[in-house]
C-alpha cells in the first residue's frame, strides 16, 4: 500500500538489475543515485528508521539522515525522488522516528529532514501535516519529551501555510486536535507549553485565513478553559519566547472578542458574596480570580521583560484587550487597580524613545484616559514621562504619537492644573513653540490635531498658576501665538477648526497679557502689543481679503476675538487697534459678512462687536444703543436707511434703533479717509483690502440716499428735536452726518438738497447742546459748517468753546481734539471759508466787550497752533486784521498780564515770520503797535531786567528788519533803529555787559544777562542788514569800525567794534556765536564798500588787537564761531592799509603761522592731526588764501606748503570734501608757482569729478532756503523764537550770495581758466 511503484513491472535485464540491487537486494528502483555517484536506498532508509527489536544505532541513524539531508539539496535527486513518487516510502518512517527518538540531535535531524521535503512540494507538507494532526489528534500516545519535537515540527509545518498551500483544509479532526493540546496545556513543561501555544496560534490564524472554511469556530468551543490556561502559563513562565507564543495566542483571542464573553460570563455567573470577595468560581468549576484580574497580573511578566518584541506584543495585546466594547470600563478600572497603567509608563520611562515602544504604549494609556477617574491619579505620576516622550516625538515631522500625546498632557492639565511646575512649564514652552513653527513649513509640519491639542495644551498653561509668576514665558507666548495664527491661513479653507483653535489661543494669550503678576510686566506689555500687530498687520488683511472663502464659524471665531480685545479697552494700544479697524472700512465689511452669512448668531456677533468698537472710540458706552437693539436692527443697509426716514413718535424700540444706526454711519465717516491706514505695510495685502472694501461697500448706500434718509429724519422728527429732546448722543452723529453729506452735496452738483430740512437742522443746532470738537470730525463737515454765514454767530460760540477746550486738556474729547485743532488750521489756511474771520471777529468781541483774559487767551494760543501747523494761515489771519485787534489789545489796560502780553507778543513774532508782502496794507497800524513795544522795552529796561516778552518783542523787531530787506515795514524799521530811547537802553546794556570782564562767561542763556545780549546782538546784526534799505543814502560802514570811544554821526542802534570783540573774547558760546556774526556782518558789508580803498583810518595797534582775539577764536569748539572769526580775519589782511605795511601785520604775529600748520597738517595727514584742528582747514582756508594773496607772500608758507605736502592735500581730498575756499586756495597756489604738474594732474581729475557730480544734481535744490527756514519757524516760547533768529541770521549769511554749488562750479571754471592761461 506504501509503495505505488511496487506494482508497476518493468522489463530490466536481469543483469542490470542484479547490479543496481543494494546490499539487502532491494530492487534499484527504490534506490535514487546522488550526484557524487553513490545511491540511496529508500526502503533500508526506512527500515532503519522504524526498526524496533533491535533499534538501530543512534550513529547509523543519524548518518543516514545526514546523507539524505545533503541529497535533498540536489535539485536531481529531488526530481527523481518527487518524479517516482518514491517521497511517499519514508513520510511514515521519518513521523515514526521523529515520535520515538528521545535524542534531541537525531530529533533536530528528522525535522530539518521533514522541513526540506515539504519545502520541496506542496503535496508532501500537506501529507506531512495531515499525518502529525491525526497523530496528535488521536490522544493514543501519552505526552512526553518526545512530543516536544512532534509539536515543535508541526509549529514550523503550519507556518508554512500560505494563500497557494491552506494547511488548514488538511486538518481534518480540528476539534479532537484543539482539544488534546488545550488539555495539554495543563503539563507543567514549559517547552510543551510553548510549542503547544505555537500551534494553537498557527491554527487560530489557518481557521480564520481560511477562504472555504465557514463552519464553526473552533477555538470558541474551548475559549474558557483556554483563556484561563494561557493566563495561567502565562503567569508563571520566565522563559521569553513562551511568553511571546502565549501573547500571540492570547491577541488573537483578543481581536475575535473572546475577552469580552468570558467577562461577561464571569460577572453574571457571581453571587453578591463571591462580588464582595472578588473571587468568582470559573466555568471548569475552579476557584481562581476573575478575568480582568488573571489577565492583569498574568501581563505584568511580560510587560517588565528585557525582551523588546515581547515587551511590545504584550503592550498590543493589552491594548486589544481594552479595545472590545464588552463592559470597557470596568476592564480598565481593574486594570488601573493593578497598576497596569503605572507599568506601561514605566516601559516608557525605561525605553529608549523607540517608535514601535512609544506607539503601543501611548495607544494603550490613551485608552486608559477613558476611565478618567481611574487613570486621573496615574496620569499625573507619569506626566513626567509623557513630557519626555514629547521631546522626541515632536523632533520627527508627522510622527503619528504627536496627538496621542498630546492629548493625554492635555487631559492631564485639565484634570489637574496644579501639577505643573516651573520645569515642566518651560519645557513644554520650548517643545510647543517648536511645533507650531514648524506648521508653517510644508515639509516638516505637523498634522491638524496634532495642531489643534498643541494649541490646546498651550491654553491649559496660560491659566497655570505656575505660568503666571514665570518671567521669561511671555516671549515665548508672544511666538507661539503669532505663528499659530500665520500657520493657519492656507489651510482655513480645507479645515476650519485649525484657525479657531489657533483664533482661541490669540485670545486667550491677549487675557494672559492683562493678568497682573509680579514678574514679567514689561514682557506682557511687549506680548500685548504683538498680539495686536498680528491682528492688525496679518489678521485683518487676510480676513478682507478671504471673506468670500471662508466659513462663518472662522467669522464668528475673528468677530469674537476682536471683540474681546476691544472689550478690555486696557491702553492706548487698544484705541489704536479699534482705529485700525475703523480705517478698514470694518463697517463696510461688517455688512458684507451679514449679507454673506444671513444667520441671526452672525448678526448678533456683528452688532455685538460693532459696539465695542464704538465703546473704544467714543467712550462713555456710547455703543450701548446698537447692544440694546441689536436683535431688532435688519442687517441690508438699505432697511436701515429706511428705518432712519420713519418717525419714531417716542418709539424707544425705534428711537434706540434709529440711534443706532447713526452711530454705525458716524464712526464710518470718522474714518472713511482716515489717515490711520499705516496698518498694513505691505503693497499686496493694500490692493487686497482695496479689492475687499469694492465687493463689500455694496452693502451701504450711496451719498444721495443717506442725504435723503437724513433729512427725512429731520423732517418727520424736527419737532421733538427742537423741544430739546436730542441728547448729545444723538446730536454727535448727527450734525456731523448732516454737514458731511451736505458737504459731499456742494461738490458734486448732482446732488440736491431740501431747504426746509436746512432750516430746521440749525434750528436744532441753536436750540440744542453739542460739542463741535466731538460732532463734527470730518474736514468736509467742517469745512460746509464754516461756510455757512446763516449760523456765524452759532459758530463763533462754538469757537469759543473750542478754545476753551483746547486750552484745557481735562476737557478734551478722547482723541479726537487734537485731530480737530489740524482741521480748523486747513480751513483757516485755504481761506475758502469764514473760519479766519470767526476768529478775528471772535477775539475783537471779547476785547470790546471786555471778556475775561482766560478766553482770549484761549483764542490767542488757537491762532498760533494753527500757524505752527499752516504757516500761511499767517497771510490769512492779516487779511482779515489781526493788527488792528492785537492794537486794541495793547490800548486796553484791562489786558495787561504778563501771561497774556507774551502770548500776544508770541503770535506776532509767528506772523511776522510767515506773512507775505501782499497780506500787509499800509493802513494798517503797524507803528503804532511798534511805538508802544519800544515804550514797553524801554521802560521795563529802566525797572530791572527785560522778562520774556521783552526779549519776544526784540525778536519781533529782528523780523520786522528783516522783512525790511524786502520793503516791508521800512517805516516801522525806521523808528526802531533810530529810536533815542531804545539805542540808549542797548548801549547800557552792552556797556554793562563789556564791564563784567572775564565774570561774562558766567552769563550764559540761562541768565538774564546772556539771554539780554544774545537777543541785542541778533537785533544788531539785522539792523546792519537793513540800513542799506531804511537810510537814503549810501552807509559809510567805516564809522561803525571805529572803538566805543568814537560817536557815530547819527544816533542809531551801534555796537561798537571793540565792544563786539570783548563779547566774542569774554561772553559765553552763544554771545560769541551771535557776536562773530555781528562782526563778520560788520566786515562783509564794509569790504564791499568802494570807498575803502581810499580811506581807511585806522592804527596798526587797533587792528591787532581785533586780529588777536579773531585769531584765538580761530581755534574755538564751535565751528560757526570759527568759521567766522576765520572769514573776518582774512578781510582784515586783505584789506589795504595806507602806511601800514603787510609784513609788519606778520611780524607783530605768530598765530597766522601755527593756523596755517596746523591746516595743513589735518588737510596732509588727518590721522596726525590733533582732535581740536581736524576741522581747522575750514576757517583757516579763508586765511591761507589771504596770506597767498600778499605782494609778498610769508617765506614760512613755502617751507609749509612743500610738495609733500601739497601731494598729500591732494591724495586725501575726496569730491565729496570740495568747497569753493577749497578750490580758491588752490588757485591762489597756482597763481603762487606752489604747484608743480604733478600737482595739477592729480587735482585736475578731482576736480573734474566733482564738476560731474555736480551737474549731475537735480534742480529741485536750488536755493530753497527761504522755505525750509520757514518750516522751522513756528516757535511755541521764547528758546524756540531765540533758535530761530540764530538759524535765520546764519542761514541769511549765505542766502545773500549765490548757493553753494553754484559758487564752486564758478571756482572750479576758474581754476581751470587759471591753468589755460597759464599754458600748463
Amino acid at each position: 500500500m506504501l509503495f505505488a511503484d511496487s506494482q508497476v513491472s518493468v522489463d530490466i535485464d536481469e543483469d542490470l538489475c542484479h547490479e543496481s540491487e543494494c546490499s539487502q537486494g532491494h530492487r534499484s528502483t527504490l534506490s535514487i543515485s546522488t550526484v557524487e555517484g553513490g545511491r540511496i536506498c529508500l526502503l533500508c532508509f526506512s527500515n532503519l528508521l522504524t526498526a524496533s527489536s533491535p533499534r538501530a544505532p543512534t550513529l547509523h541513524v543519524s548518518y543516514a539522515l545526514s546523507q539524505l539531508s545533503h541529497a535533498l539539496t540536489q535539485p536531481q535527486f529531488v526530481n527523481s525522488l518527487l518524479s517516482l513518487h518514491h517521497v511517499n516510502l519514508i513520510v511514515s518512517p521519518l513521523l515514526i522516528a521523529l515520535s520515538s527518538f528521545d535524542d534531541q540531535p537525531i530529533a533536530c535531524q528528522l525535522i530539518e529532514v521533514i522541513t526540506t521535503l515539504c519545502d520541496t512540494d506542496v503535496e508532501v507538507l500537506a501529507e506531512f501535516t495531515a499525518r502529525i494532526a491525526k497523530r496528535i489528534a488521536s490522544g493514543a500516545l501519552a505526552w512526553s519529551r518526545r512530543q516536544i519535537y512532534m509539536l515543535h515540527c508541526f509549529g514550523l509545518l503550519l507556518n508554512r501555510s500560505s494563500d497557494t498551500n491552506d494547511l488548514n483544509a488538511y486538518i481534518k479532526d480540528k476539534y479532537a486536535l484543539v482539544s488534546i493540546l488545550v488539555s495539554a496545556l495543563d503539563l507543567p513543561s514549559e517547552e510543551i507549553q510553548g510549542e503547544i501555544l505555537f500551534v494553537l496560534y498557527k491554527l487560530s490564524i489557518l481557521q480564520y485565513a481560511s477562504a472555504d472554511d465557514h463552519t464553526i469556530d473552533i477555538l470558541n468551543s474551548f475559549v474558557p478553559k483556554l483563556l484561563h490556561t494561557s493566563l495561567q502559563v502565562l503567569l508563571k513562565t520566565q522563559a521569553d519566547d513562551v511568553r511571546l507564543n502565549c501573547i500571540a495566542l492570547l491577541t488573537i483571542m483578543a481581536k475575535k472578542g473572546f475577552f469580552g464573553k468570558v467577562h461577561v460570563n464571569d460577572t453574571s455567573s457571581m453571587s453578591s458574596d463571591e462580588a464582595d470577595n472578588f473571587m468568582p468560581m470559573t466555568e471548569d468549576g475552579l476557584d481562581g480570580p476573575p478575568l480582568s484580574v488573571l489577565f492583569a497580573e498574568a501581563i505584568k511578566g511580560p510587560i517588565l521583560s528585557s525582551d523588546s518584541q515581547v515587551q511590545i506584543s504584550t503592550v498590543d495585546l493589552l491594548c486589544h484587550y481594552m479595545s472590545t466594547e464588552d463592559n470597557a470600563e470596568e476592564k480598565m478600572i481593574a486594570l488601573v487597580k493593578e497598576n497596569i497603567a503605572d507599568y506601561v509608563f514605566e516601559i516608557l520611562r525605561q525605553s529608549k524613545c523607540e517608535d514601535m515602544v512609544v506607539d503601543s504604549c501611548l495607544r494603550v494609556l490613551s485608552l486608559f484616559s477613558e476611565a478618567d477617574q481611574a487613570f486621573r491619579e496615574r496620569l499625573v505620576v507619569g506626566f513626567p514621562t509623557l513630557i519626555r516622550v514629547l521631546h522626541y516625538v515632536a523632533e520627527i515631522p508627522f510622527h503619528p504619537s504627536q496627538s496621542l500625546t498630546l492629548k493625554l498632557l492635555w487631559s492631564c492639565l485639565s484634570d489637574c492644573p496644579g501639577i505643573l511646575s516651573t520645569s515642566h512649564v518651560h519645557e513644554l514652552i520650548i517643545v510647543l513653540t517648536r511645533m507650531v513653527k514648524r506648521h508653517t513649513d510644508e515639509q516638516t509640519s505637523i498634522l491638524p490635531e496634532t495642531f489643534i491639542m498643541a494649541c490646546s495644551i498651550f491654553v491649559s498653561l496660560l491659566k497655570s498658576p505656575s505660568f503666571l509668576e514665570t518671567s521669561y514665558l511671555p516671549a515665548s507666548v508672544q511666538d507661539v501665538s503669532k505663528h499659530a495664527v500665520l500657520s493657519c491661513f492656507t489651510t482655513s479653507e480645507k479645515d476650519s477648526s485649525q484657525l479657531l483653535h489657533s483664533l482661541f489661543l490669540l485670545k486667550e494669550a491677549y487675557a494672559y497679557s492683562l493678568e497682573k503678576s509680579s514678574t514679567s510686566s514689561s514682557g506682557k506689555v511687549e506680548l500685548r502689543n504683538s498680539i495686536l500687530d498680528v491682528s492688525v498687520s496679518h489678521l485683518l488683511p487676510w480676513f478682507m481679503t478671504n471673506v468670500n472663502q471662508i466659513t462663518a464659524e472662522v467669522v464668528l471665531g475673528i468677530f469674537e476675538t476682536f471683540n474681546f480685545i476691544l472689550l478690555q479697552n486696557s491702553d492706548t494700544q487698544v484705541t489704536q487697534f479699534a482705529k485700525a479697524l475703523a480705517s478698514s472700512s470694518w463697517m463696510s465689511l461688517s455688512f458684507g459678512c451679514l449679507g454673506l452669512f444671513p444667520s441671526e448668531n452672525v448678526k448678533w456677533r456683528v452688532y455685538l462687536m460693532l459696539s465695542s468698537l464704538i465703546d473704544v472710540l467714543l467712550g462713555d458706552d456710547t455703543g450701548k444703543p446698537i447692544r440694546d437693539s441689536a436683535l431688532f436692527l435688519p442687517s441690508d443697509p438699505s432697511d436701515l436707511l429706511f428705518l432712519l426716514g420713519q418717525k419714531n413718535s417716542h418709539n424707544f424700540q425705534l428711537c434706540t434703533s434709529q440711534l443706532a444706526f447713526l452711530l454705525i454711519l458716524h464712526v464710518a465717516s470718522l474714518f472713511d479717509d482716515s489717515k490711520d491706514k499705516q496698518f498694513i505695510t505691505e503693497r499686496k495685502s493694500r490692493e487686497s483690502m482695496r479689492q475687499t472694501e469694492v465687493q463689500v461697500a455694496k452693502r451701504l448706500a450711496d451719498e444721495k440716499l443717506v442725504l435723503l434718509s437724513l433729512e427725512q429724519y429731520i423732517l418727520v422728527n424736527g419737532n421733538s428735536l427742537l423741544h430739546g429732546a436730542a441728547d448729545t448722543l444723538i446730536m454727535i452723529p448727527l450734525v456731523n452726518l448732516y454737514c458731511l453729506h451736505r458737504g459731499l452735496a456742494g461738490m458734486n452738483y448732482n446732488f440736491s438738497y431740501n431747504l426746509e430740512a436746512e432750516r430746521i437742522f440749525f434750528n436744532i443746532l441753536t436750540t440744542n447742546s453739542w460739542d463741535f470738537p466731538s460732532a463734527i470730525n470730518n474736514p468736509v463737515s467742517v469745512k460746509w459748517m464754516f461756510q455757512q454765514q446763516k449760523i456765524s454767530k452759532l459758530l463763533s460760540y462754538q469757537l469759543l468753546k473750542f478754545c476753551q477746550s483746547n486750552s484745557n486738556s481735562s476737557t478734551v474729547h478722547k482723541n479726537y481734539h487734537v485731530v480737530n485743532v489740524k482741521m480748523v488750521s486747513e480751513l483757516v489756511a485755504a481761506g475758502d471759508n469764514y473760519t479766519a474771520t470767526l476768529l478775528i471777529s471772535l477775539l475783537d468781541q471779547l476785547v470790546e466787550e471786555q471778556g475775561l483774559e482766560n478766553d482770549i487767551l484761549s483764542v490767542v494760543n488757537l491762532m498760533v497752533s494753527i500757524i505752527k501747523n499752516y504757516p500761511n494761515a499767517s497771510d490769512q489771519f492779516c487779511f482779515h486784521g489781526i493788527a488792528y485787534v492785537i492794537q486794541k489789545l495793547h490800548d486796553n489796560p484791562h489786558y495787561a498780564s504778563p501771561q497774556l502780553s507774551e502770548t500776544i507778543s508770541l503770535l506776532l513774532f509767528n506772523i511776522l515770520c510767515f506773512v507775505q508782502p501782499k497780506a500787509i496794507s499800509a493802513e494798517e497800524p503797524w507803528l503804532d503797535m511798534a511805538m508802544k513795544l519800544i515804550n514797553y522795552l524801554v521802560q521795563t529796561a529802566a525797572a530791572g531786567s527785560w522778562c520774556d516778552t521783552g526779549l519776544l518783542v526784540i525778536g519781533i523787531f529782528c523780523l520786522i528788519l528783516v522783512k525790511s530787506t524786502k520793503l516791508m515795514f521800512v517805516e516801522v524799521s525806521k523808528a526802531i533803529l533810530f529810536n533815542a530811547s531804545l539805542v540808549a537802553t542797548i548801549d547800557r546794556v552792552i556797556s554793562a555787559a563789556c564791564l563784567k570782564g572775564p565774570a561774562l562767561c558766567d552769563c550764559d542763556e540761562e541768565t538774564s544777562t546772556g539771554e539780554n545780549l544774545i537777543f541785542i546782538l541778533l537785533l544788531y546784526n539785522f539792523s546792519l542788514r537793513s540800513l542799506d534799505v531804511v537810510l537814503p543814502g549810501p552807509v559809510d560802514w567805516q564809522d561803525f569800525i571805529h572803538s566805543s570811544n568814537e560817536m557815530l554821526p547819527i544816533s542809531m542802534i551801534n555796537i561798537p567794534c571793540d565792544n563786539l570783540c570783548r563779547l566774542m573774547h569774554f561772553g559765553p558760546p552763544p554771545v560769541k556765536l551771535t557776536a562773530s556774526y555781528c562782526l563778520l556782518q560788520l566786515f562783509t558789508r564794509f569790504s564791499d564798500q568802494e570807498s575803502i580803498k581810499q580811506v581807511l583810518n585806522f592804527s596798526l595797534s587797533y587792528l591787532l588787537s581785533i586780529m588777536a582775539i579773531l585769531e584765538g577764536l580761530v581755534f574755538y569748539s564751535d565751528i560757526r564761531v570759527a568759521i567766522n572769526c576765520g572769514r573776518c580775519l582774512s578781510i582784515i589782511l586783505e584789506w589795504e592799509k595806507p602806511h601800514i605795511q603787510e609784513t609788519d601785520i606778520i611780524a607783530k604775529t605768530n598765530w597766522c603761522k601755527l593756523i596755517i600748520e596746523e591746516m595743513a597738517m589735518s588737510l596732509a595727514l588727518p590721522s596726525l592731526a590733533s582732535k581740536s584742528s581736524i576741522n581747522l582747514h575750514k576757517p583757516a582756508l579763508p586765511i591761507a588764501i589771504a596770506l597767498l594773496r600778499f605782494q609778498t607772500i610769508p617765506e614760512w608758507m613755502r617751507s609749509v606748503f612743500d610738495d609733500s605736502c601739497i601731494s598729500g592735500i591732494i591724495e586725501n581730498l575726496k569730491t565729496s570734501c570740495v568747497s569753493a575756499d577749497m578750490v580758491h586756495f588752490f588757485r591762489e597756489l597756482l597763481n603762487s608757482e606752489f604747484l608743480n604738474a604733478e600737482h595739477l594732474a592729480s587735482l585736475s581729475q578731482v576736480l573734474q569729478a566733482c564738476r560731474k557730480k555736480l551737474h549731475m544734481k537735480t534742480n529741485y535744490q536750488d536755493d530753497n532756503t527761504d522755505q525750509d527756514i520757514d518750516k522751522r519757524g513756528t516757535s511755541d516760547n521764547l528758546t524756540e523764537a531765540c533758535e530761530y533768529l540764530i538759524c535765520l541770521m546764519s542761514s541769511s549769511e549765505t542766502r545773500e550770495s549765490k548757493s553753494e554749488d553754484e559758487t564752486l562750479l564758478e571756482e572750479i571754471d576758474a581754476f581751470f581758466e587759471d591753468i589755460n592761461s597759464e599754458g600748463l
